[in-house]
């Protein structure tokens, strides 16, 4: 699953718009946009805070894994 795929369930499992959630990210509602239209691609400090807000691994937020859980 590719990662644009994968947080947008996420967010949508949380309840969360995409202006909440990138306000909760410190991202701005465009950046956040396009990373959930997969426009552009999280660096690496953006990919960590997004993993830690909905705890899981890294692994499966980039589609490397269908196994949420953190190790």
């Amino acid at each position: 699953m590719k990662f644009n795929v994968r947080l947008k369930e996420l967010r949508k499992s949380k309840n969360l718009t995409q202006v909440q959630l990138a306000e909760k990210l410190g991202l701005t509602e465009r950046q956040f946009q396009r990373l959930e239209a997969d426009d552009s691609k999280p660096n690496f400090d953006n990919l960590i805070a997004i993993a830690d807000f909905f705890d899981v691994s890294l692994d499966y937020l980039v589609g490397r894994s269908d196994n949420p859980e953190r190790r």
